[in-house]
């Protein structure tokens, strides 16, 4: 074994080696990246700036913790520690868990590290208990993002030459859009992506990438050398380059991964490539993948539909239905007048009211906006903007699928005063106003207006009678105006027949500006008006608007008064930076929603641990909206549909089982990720459907089969073994697409053997980086690789595990992580002082002392606490408990122990134990402390979770009752020597000094306080740690029972009584059901005499004498020290004390 250096001589060791540190950039990491275990000085990439503060000291103690990095995972490298195989016999426990693979356009960052440090600590906490762990890890190179990124610096190079010289910051991605918006790809295939409307709040793709950045600038921010990015124009240097270096970045944090297994996705990996299209041709038999035409996010650029993980913003974003209402124009007027002869000319006005259509008064447009006269369909002119015409001419609205044909351009100015014939409209005619609100982004840019439901039109329309200027400013008559009334349509209970002027009124609008009223009045108005309104004309006149709306809507498009059209629900921008549409795709599409795969993968939700309410309640969600997923693209990186090859899978859909290829991925692929070397085994023309039906659904074996018969077993007994994966970890971005997906496509393939669906969902939120978004815009970013030279492996886990648990949005702050160096080497140093000879150490009984026993105690409840945070995958308190309490625990004992010392044996066995408890977190340093430190024999990764007894609670209580009684005391005496107010001229009095201290305690609560007490004990849930609706008044009714209270009136007995009920509630839900005894568990008297010596040197008295308050002569003996012996409750002493004069002034 090798020897270590003590941390003294390694911290001056290396405060030299940070003086010679030499850089290690990322080409010849790529080069080298089988090679985790470089020397720590070529590790140590660039850490002079940027070190913590600047401090050298902690520079030298990083340097340190790197030091026992590298000698800890070569330890692990070349004893195999993390290789996990299914046993040949018996049946070991096991535990599978595994971590979406990261995308392959970049570096790994914080934020990755931080989902994936939920499954490490987990899986090392289960390895530590004596489990056969598997923890896999891939990487995915399936999709557009890398295809986008190398065409769009491929555009950069081209544009700008190489070097580029950009004209600015701003205009490359100006003009890739411009581009993308005039160029969509000719006679592209169709496809169809989500069709839902779920709406996510935010794009983590936005999030992560500043407006304005090139894809030259963010590979340089990479650390990629200028002369190397020219190669990245080409998409298979991406998958050649990045994959390496994620998983040197993973190794790098000590993740206990099993290399073996790891691959690329995309058909660059022939193994991987077979099993999903196997995957593919078993739901497709199934019926779960069709093909249809529906609606999807569509790039015109690329030529097909953008899902997610196609988007560089509007992730989660979905296609918006409204109904356009033709509204003819009967008049061509001024600049219209060249629409003549052209056809019927219609502005077509975007609503998702159509039934409210009976009350129109007249039609909106803005006058600053741009509209434009487009060919429509059957020879008819249709007047809207530009970018609801591009979404129509994808929707088979127009002659030319793409292509929407200008006639005229025109700006709302152009089009007011024009009169128009509405349908269902009640007059024959009314005219286009201006509408100052109207957003060109959303809808067509013309609006229908209804006063008497829309307290918009209402304000507006008001605003124009109501104010001549207003009409000479845009030139309106008066008869545009002034005749038209609001007409009630639709009677809504609270809000009568005309429910926006009602609403206005109420809340007091004044005019269309007021838009923070207005929003809020709508709000209010138009749910009620569709779950409550009753329609009051027209032929569905009696019949709830719920009812009557989607009748009317037919009937307008039956008729040709309307048409559909869909929009995106707000911008989404590919990859390809262009602008998305929604387009009418004729594709392949997995059939997500059906009733019946539905409620399977329903009840496969139920079956799992999602660790988190929230975390089920959005699976249900999602589960609830969820329908038809378009799973083909028609180009990209991936793998053809096996029956349709002119089709790629697309991202989201060859990633839902791959955590069954893990299982068998180490016997096809011999270790390489890339699937080059096919000289194995098997090759992968051998792995027929038939084979994968063989190994993952337990069909019989294919007959005259090329592979082996013992190399076939060997791969269903690792999936038989392995199978299900008993944990996923995952960002909650990720519930709305993959992880419900994943559940969908288990119960799809192993819809007859409900045993295979996942076990168990852990959820996360996003990361801070000191309490703000990271971003590489604003330098508020830090990749994976520079937080573990920076910090070290250990402080960089110790900082996430404290960052926070849950779906909230985590913190990490560097300050914890350089706080953690610190500490980490210091325990060091502590630990190596108390294994050094002389070190002051007792023998001889190890209980000896009540801080013996209080210790010892202390380490079982660590050991507890800690197993049941992991279990609940509670990290940030399994950190608590492991090193904050018990290390708090430990600088007690040594503080109660004084002079005597602390026991070795004691000692000895908190250096194991803590040792072990945060090896999750810490694992090199544990591993170091373990075998170099403690001399222990194998891996401390998989030592055994440490034994302990059951927690004495009785005896932690002791022991926390002589800690809260010293802070007590110390503020009584320091009250009691405080000096007394000077009076007069003369010299002021010295204070007078505590000479001795005598403690009075009470061994119960007696009369009502008792009463109170067995009132609150029986309504007190332990669980909840809260009381019944009913505590208060059984409190005072037991309270009056006693005879001291029994005359007191209502009032008088309250400000008696629950004063104190108040206080053991509070404690109560903060300590349990145990602050509820009317007598302590241990005696007071006891405790402190025996923590006497203690006391006396932390208090710095001379004298402590303690007596319970039933003694004979303790009255006499308080009232000479004016102590009030009746004060005195269980927990609650007080205190007397014997006083002596200051020395006299010399």
């Amino acid at each position: 074994m090798r020897t270590c250096r003590s941390g003294s001589q390694l911290l001056a060791a290396f405060t030299a080696c940070t003086r010679r540190q030499t850089v290690l950039t990322q080409s010849s990491a790529v080069r080298k990246h089988h090679n985790t275990f470089d020397s720590v000085a070529a590790e140590m990439a660039s850490t002079t700036a940027a070190a913590p503060e600047g401090a050298k000291e902690n520079r030298a103690r990083r340097d340190l913790l790197l030091s026992i990095q590298a000698q800890a995972q070569k330890q692990w490298e070349d004893e195999k520690v993390f290789e996990a195989d299914a046993p040949v016999d018996g049946d070991r426990p096991k535990f599978f868990g595994n971590f979406p693979y990261p995308y392959m356009n970049g570096l790994l960052h914080l934020g990755h590290a931080f989902s994936l440090s939920k499954l490490e600590f987990k899986a090392a906490y289960e390895r530590l208990s004596g489990k056969n762990v598997l923890f896999p890890q891939a990487f995915h190179c399936t999709g557009m993002p890398i295809k986008a990124c190398a065409d769009k610096l491929d555009r950069e190079l081209t544009t700008f030459g190489c070097p580029p010289v950009f004209p600015s910051e701003e205009a490359p991605a100006e003009e890739e859009a411009a581009d993308g918006a005039a160029a969509p790809a000719p006679g592209a295939p169709e496809a169809k992506a989500d069709p839902t409307k779920f709406s996510g709040k935010k794009s983590k793709a936005a999030a992560k990438k500043g407006s304005g950045t090139t894809q030259w600038q963010i590979l340089k921010q990479s650390g990629i050398p200028e002369e190397q990015i020219p190669d990245f124009r080409n998409s298979a240097h991406w998958l050649n380059y990045f994959p390496p270096l994620a998983a040197r970045d993973i190794r790098s944090m000590g993740c206990g991964v099993d290399w073996r297994r790891s691959f690329i996705t995309t058909d660059v990996n022939p193994y991987y490539d077979s099993f999903v299209a196997w995957q593919f041709w078993t739901l497709y038999r199934a019926g779960k993948v069709i093909k249809d035409k529906r609606y999807a996010v569509y790039s015109p650029l690329d030529g097909q539909p953008c899902a997610d993980h196609d988007r560089a913003s509007g992730e989660g974003v979905g296609p918006q239905e409204y109904t356009l209402i033709k509204m003819q124009a009967l008049e061509l007027n001024g600049k219209l007048s060249a629409l003549a002869g052209a056809g019927p000319v219609y502005l077509l006005a975007a609503t998702l009211r159509p039934e409210t259509m009976y009350g129109q008064t007249n039609c909106w447009v803005l006058p600053e906006g741009q509209y434009g006269a487009f060919r429509g369909l059957n020879g008819e002119v249709w007047i809207c903007t530009q970018r609801a015409a591009l979404n129509l001419s994808y929707q088979e609205r127009t002659p030319v699928r793409g292509q929407p044909e200008l006639l005229l351009e025109l700006s709302g100015s152009d089009l007011i005063g024009t009169p128009v014939s509405s349908p269902h409209c009640p007059h024959p005619r009314v005219y286009v106003l201006p509408l100052l609100t109207i957003l060109t982004n959303k809808g067509t840019g013309v609006v229908t207006s209804v006063p008497s439901d829309s307290p918009d039109d209402y304000t507006a329309l008001m605003d124009l009678k109501k104010k001549p200027k207003l009409r000479e400013k845009y030139g309106v008559k008066d008869e545009w105006v002034m005749p038209f009334e609001v007409i009630p349509i639709i009677d809504i209970p609270g809000f009568g027949n005309m429910a926006a002027v009602k609403v206005c009124e109420d809340m007091k609008i004044g005019s269309q500006n007021d838009t923070a009223k207005l929003a809020e009045a709508k709000q209010q108005v138009y749910l009620k008006g569709f779950t409550d309104g009753v329609m009051l004309v027209g032929p569905h006149a009696g019949r709830r608007v719920a009812e009557a709306k989607p009748l009317i809507r037919e009937e307008m498009l039956g008729a040709g008064a309307a048409l559909l059209y869909s929009e995106p629900e707000r911008q989404v921008i590919s990859r390809s930076g262009d602008e998305c549409v929604v387009a009418l795709t004729d594709q392949w599409y997995m059939t997500y929603g059906e009733e019946e795969w539905a409620a399977a993968t329903r009840e496969a939700l139920q079956r799992i641990e999602t660790y988190s309410d929230d975390t089920r309640a959005q699976f249900q969600f999602c589960l609830g909206w969820l329908q038809q997923w378009a799973c083909s693209r028609s180009f990209g990186l991936g793998t053809r549909l096996p029956w349709d090859p002119q089709y790629l899978i697309e991202s989201l859909s060859d990633s839902t089982i791959y955590m069954a290829y893990y299982t068998v991925a180490h016997i096809l692929q011999k270790g390489d990720m890339y699937g080059k070397d096919t000289g194995g085994p098997v090759a992968p023309q051998q792995l027929t459907p038939e084979v994968w039906d063989y190994i993952f659904l337990g069909k019989e074996a294919p007959r005259d089969c090329a592979i082996a018969p013992e190399v076939l077993a060997a791969m269903r007994r690792e999936f038989e073994y392995w199978y299900p994966f008993d944990l996923r970890v995952s960002g909650k971005d990720l519930i709305q697409n993959h992880l419900t997906f994943a559940l969908y496509n288990h119960t799809a393939v192993w819809a007859a053997d409900a045993s295979k669906w996942p076990r168990a969902i852990r959820c996360n939120g996003h990361l801070l980086l000191n309490s703000e978004k990271m971003s590489k815009s604003t330098g508020n970013f830090k990749t994976l690789h520079e937080a573990i030279l920076e910090y070290s492996a250990d402080a960089m886990r110790w900082a996430l595990a404290d960052a926070g648990d849950g779906l909230d949005d985590a913190n990490f702050e560097t300050s914890t992580a350089n706080a953690a160096i610190l500490r980490i080497t210091k325990e060091l140093t502590w630990i190596e002082e108390c294994l050094a000879p002389g070190s002051g150490l007792r023998e001889g009984p190890s209980d000896a002392l009540l801080a013996d026993r209080v210790f010892s105690n202390a380490i079982d409840v660590a050991i507890a606490a800690t197993r049941d945070a992991f279990e609940r995958m509670a990290f940030r308190e399994a950190l608590k408990a492991a090193a904050y309490e018990l290390g708090n625990a430990r600088d007690v004992y040594r503080l109660a122990c004084g002079p005597d010392g602390m026991h070795r044996q004691l000692v000895m066995r908190f250096i194991e134990v803590s040792t072990l408890l945060l090896l999750p977190f810490t694992p090199h340093t544990a591993e170091h402390v373990w075998r170099n430190l403690l001399k222990r024999e194998g891996a401390a990764v998989t030592a055994g979770f440490p034994a302990g007894s059951p927690p004495d609670s009785i005896l932690q209580r002791a022991g926390a009752y002589i800690e809260d009684l010293i802070p007590t005391l110390r503020k009584a005496i320091a009250k009691a020597e405080a000096p007394p107010k000077k009076k007069g001229p003369g010299p002021a009095v010295p204070p007078p000094r505590v000479a001795s201290l005598h403690v009075f305690v009470s061994e119960r609560f007696v009369g009502w306080q008792e009463r109170v007490l067995g009132a609150l004990a029986p309504r007190f849930d332990a669980r909840t740690r809260t009381f019944a609706a009913d505590t208060n008044a059984s409190v005072l009714e037991a309270a009056k029972q006693d005879p001291a209270l029994s005359s007191l009136a209502d009032k008088q007995l309250k400000q008696a009584v629950m004063p104190f009920a108040k206080f053991k509630m509070e404690e109560a839900a903060a300590a349990g059901a145990q602050v509820l005894d009317v007598k302590l568990p241990f005696s007071e008297v006891d405790i402190v005499q025996q923590s006497l010596p203690y006391l006396l040197r932390a208090l710095k008295l001379e004298a402590l004498q303690v007596h319970l308050v039933t003694d004979p002569g303790v009255g006499e003996l308080a009232a000479s020290v004016r102590a009030d012996p009746a004060g005195a409750y269980p927990g609650s002493p007080v205190f007397g004390f014997v006083m002596e004069a200051a020395p006299a002034a010399q």
